[in-house]
């Protein structure tokens, strides 16, 4: 796994320092994932954030990545920004067994995994579709958002 990026103290300001994943709220496969971590994180280790919001700019922009098409979730963990599989493989190293098992995709050689992950991300939206607005959880999911998430 390469060395993820270190998110500035000002981001890491306005995350509250958590844990947080970053997802794309208008396609299907990364809400899917939003949902499957909302549902296996047991700890609730980790909160949100809509690729969308001004908070989701803000952090793709720190690390020079489109803000118009959200090829890649983040996963930021202990202050470290993950993409790709590699930010798959941490946000799995966090769940609980048989969960955990998944991280081991970190171990897959770059040459295999970034040409898979981008294959898969490019066409996403024509595999697993697409949502016409961001999807909208109901009140008590929506508090593991970070608040800046929702201006």
């Amino acid at each position: 796994m390469p060395r993820p990026n270190p998110l500035s103290p000002d981001l890491m300001c306005h995350l509250n320092q958590r844990d947080v994943i970053v997802f794309d709220g208008e396609c299907a496969l990364c809400s899917g994932f939003f949902k499957f971590m909302l549902h296996h994180d047991r700890n609730r280790r980790f909160d949100f954030v809509l690729a969308q919001s001004p908070l989701g700019a803000r952090l793709y922009t720190a690390l020079n990545l489109p803000t118009d098409d959200f090829e890649t979730n983040l996963v930021i963990v202990d202050g470290l920004v993950y993409q790709r599989l590699d930010a798959f493989a941490v946000a799995m190293s966090c769940l609980d067994w048989p969960w955990k098992a998944l991280s081991t995709c970190r171990f897959l050689p770059r040459a295999v995994k970034d040409p898979l992950y981008h294959l898969i991300a490019r066409n996403r939206y024509a595999i697993f579709g697409r949502y016409d607005t961001c999807m909208m959880p109901d009140a008590g999911v929506r508090s593991r958002f970070v608040a800046e998430g929702w201006t």
